[in-house]
């Protein structure tokens, strides 16, 4: 790791001159997912090239994001009624990440100002587009923090603050832990570098999460040929019964 760092350092000295521009580099840009996978960590450091020394404020700050493929979401509200939870509203969610990791070298708050997340659409609600709930539903940001709050539980979604290490306003990493349930896809990373709460710069990549080997198998096939996935399915459940019938039997004997 420590000759990564020195060669990022190389690499700044040597690039032509700008502001303040990031170097970028991957523990890894891609994530397979078997029938053992249960998370991975991706590793996440970098660089800032710059033509003059660093202001003497130390206001530096970095901000990593790694977003998976979005998709709608319907969330629903349960109440009690006659003794039994039932749904009674829903409002469906445009767009929210399968996935969303922030991680930063300060408090979001500090390293980030309204307006500027408002723009870059950083933060975790900010990430996510509703476009509008039915007449009849007067309280539809709860359904958004609702959401935020069944994600953050699974660790869908994760706010990791002071978590990102800056060294000499020059280099910086972190490390994003990505859980055992993944959705297939790009995950879009974003790395600002922050000023005063301000966006100075920005970089942009992806890291490719892929299905391989019996997942992938089962997962085209479910895709591919519903028929046979679903007679299988039965199959391997009717087959799972009899086995655990046996050894009942057995045991009773």
């Amino acid at each position: 790791m420590r000759s990564l760092f020195l060669a990022l350092a190389f690499v700044v000295v040597n690039l032509p001159a700008a502001a303040e521009e990031i170097v970028l580099g991957l523990s890894s840009d891609q994530v397979s997912i078997n029938t053992n996978f249960d998370g991975s960590e991706i590793l996440v450091f970098g660089a800032v090239k710059r033509d003059a020394p660093a202001p003497d404020d130390n206001s530096l700050q970095v901000i990593v994001t790694v977003s998976g493929p979005s998709e709608p979401v319907t969330v629903r509200r349960k109440e009690k009624r006659f003794g039994i939870w039932v749904n009674t509203d829903a409002v469906e969610v445009d767009r929210a990440p399968s996935f969303y990791a922030i991680a930063t070298s300060a408090p979001l708050s500090e390293a980030l100002s309204e307006t500027e997340d408002q723009r870059h659409k950083i933060s975790i609600p900010r990430a996510i587009r509703s476009v509008g709930a039915p007449m009849n539903i007067t309280d539809s940001e709860s359904f958004t923090e609702a959401l935020i709050r069944i994600k953050t539980r699974s660790s869908q979604y994760q706010l990791n603050e002071s978590t990102v290490s800056v060294d000499e306003e020059t280099l910086f990493r972190t490390a994003i832990k990505l859980p055992a349930a993944l959705t297939e896809g790009d995950y879009q990373t974003r790395i600002f570098l922050t000023r005063g709460g301000a966006v100075v710069s920005q970089y942009d990549t992806s890291i490719y999460v892929r299905k391989v080997g019996m997942e992938r198998w089962l997962f085209t096939l479910s895709r591919e040929n519903a028929f046979i996935y679903g007679l299988m399915s039965l199959g391997i459940a009717i087959a799972a019964g009899w086995l655990a019938s046996a050894v009942f039997t057995a045991f009773r004997r």
